[in-house]
């Protein structure tokens, strides 16, 4: 196993079962690789802020990839730069969305994905340049998600 950073692997933020099944390469460069390690630094910190572990449910997605599961096509998931999670052990995914807006750690993007879905999840995007430290609901209805700013 290749550890980008104490807790998290380089396996399991390009895990993907979607890319096993349809045969797609989720491979990243070495270039993505830098970047997830970058990434992996904040989610060192999320964890640390939360206190428990979290479950990478989506890291980096290929292009192919990334259009599979309807990905938008300016995903940071793309650069290596976000990453889709839970953490049970603290609580539901709206509760680690307001801790971490709470907290003092830096983002590009923050998106509770939940409302409307039963699968709910964190998006933790980041930034090489300017984090905007953008907040929003994701609402899912038929599949779609519509958009609002703030934790709903």
């Amino acid at each position: 196993m290749t550890q980008l950073s104490q807790h998290f692997s380089l396996e399991e933020l390009t895990a993907s079962d979607l890319a096993i099944r349809r045969g797609l390469d989720n491979s990243p460069s070495a270039e993505i690789v830098e970047n997830l390690k970058l990434l992996c630094v904040y989610l060192e910190r999320v964890r640390e802020l939360l206190g428990v572990p979290m479950i990478v449910h989506s890291g980096y997605r290929s292009p192919k990839v990334n259009a599979a599961v309807g990905g938008s096509d300016k995903s940071a998931h793309m650069q290596g730069f976000a990453c889709d999670f839970t953490a049970p052990d603290f609580g539901t995914p709206r509760e680690v969305a307001r801790m971490i807006v709470e907290s003092d750690i830096s983002y590009d993007q923050l998106i509770f994905e939940g409302v409307g879905n039963p699968g709910a999840w964190v998006h933790f995007g980041i930034a090489d340049d300017n984090m905007r430290k953008q907040v929003l609901t994701a609402r899912f209805d038929g599949g779609k998600a519509t958009y609002t700013a703030g934790v709903a």
